[in-house]
């Protein structure tokens, strides 16, 4: 996965993460500015961006808790999307 790509799409939902402010892996994205509606975008913009498509139960706390958490949910996505064809 292109985690530069991952990384400039999140941007876009942090409202509270400078342009020149490091993301770290950990950075807490509630903190940063994500919050529940930010999130469903987001994830629609994630799942057209890596062609693959999160199950509704990847919509709680622990996945949209820090990035690298999310990245770890898209990734499945991704094995499970490259497995299935």
């Amino acid at each position: 996965m292109d985690t530069a790509r991952f990384d400039t799409i999140l941007r876009k939902y942090l409202k509270n993460l400078a342009p020149q402010q490091e993301l770290t892996a950990d950075a807490r994205l509630k903190d940063l500015g994500l919050n529940s509606m930010r999130a469903i975008d987001l994830l629609f913009d994630l799942e057209d961006e890596f062609g693959v498509e999160l199950p509704d139960d990847a919509m709680t706390d622990d996945t949209f808790a820090t990035r690298d958490a999310l990245l770890d949910r898209v990734r499945e996505a991704q094995d499970t999307t490259a497995g299935a064809r």
